[in-house]
């Protein structure tokens, strides 16, 4: 295990030093005391497990390849951009564009996130990406979302846990709410549903593995019902194009 000071440090110089730990085989990275350095994980392949002591800035694990990152606190906007293999795991909270046009690998984020999470994400017969949010989420969960799968809990309380305009031109994927969907917050494009037996065996897959990187109870998480989301449609806005 090689541990980073990251107090003090440019980003530039931040991800120069990671990048070469990561060239010399290390594959387990500690990253002390970081204040909002950018960029960090973006373009590493490989398995290597980075462990972030602090709060990250923004666009971290974009266009990721393969590495673990945790942090122990919050963390910014734009994680997890176009990943394509990987995890991230967050303990705290989470701000907005999380997973934009992401491809592979897992998101986990215990607490809240704020606008656009899941937008663009896309998934293919090989792969597909996968966030869950432990939290509430705010405006466009799921905006644009073309494949994956979103998972939102509300595991801290009782009101509300997703703001206006759920899925607004989804057009793939699935998205699966702990509790109960308002129709009139979603996108024309969504459909609300019950999950069936097959959708329950893929949350309680996911989930399985998202309480185990944060130290829930499965059980507890399940105990509640779920409602599905997908789109009615593949091409929803068809109708203002002329082909």
């Amino acid at each position: 295990m090689v541990k980073i000071d990251a107090k003090g440090t440019y980003y530039r110089d931040l991800n120069r030093k990671v990048r070469e730990a990561v060239e010399k085989g290390e594959k387990e990275i500690v990253l002390e005391n970081v204040n909002g350095q950018y960029y960090i994980g973006d373009g590493l392949r490989g398995n290597v497990s980075i462990t972030i002591e602090g709060v990250p800035g923004n666009d971290l694990a974009a266009f990721m390849d393969g590495p673990t990152v945790r942090i122990k606190s919050n963390a910014q906007d734009n994680i997890g951009n176009t990943m394509n293999s990987g995890k991230v795991v967050i303990e705290g909270h989470a701000g907005d564009v999380l997973g934009y046009g992401m491809r592979g690998g897992k998101l986990h984020i215990r607490g809240n996130v704020g606008y656009r999470v899941g937008i663009h994400m896309k998934g293919d017969k090989k792969q597909g990406p996968t966030i869950i949010v432990g939290g509430t989420a705010g405006d466009f969960f799921g905006e644009y979302m073309a494949g994956g799968l979103l998972v939102l809990l509300g595991l801290d309380g009782d009101g509300p846990i997703v703001g206006d305009y759920l899925g607004t031109g989804m057009h793939g994927g699935t998205i699966f709410v702990r509790g109960e969907v308002d129709k009139e917050m979603c996108g024309a494009e969504v459909g609300v549903m019950e999950p069936d037996e097959d959708d329950l065996k893929v949350l309680r897959e996911a989930l399985s593995d998202y309480c185990a990187d944060l130290g829930l109870k499965l059980e507890d998480v399940m105990s509640k019902g779920f409602k599905k989301l997908v789109p009615v449609s593949a091409r929803p806005y068809g109708n203002l194009y002329a082909y």
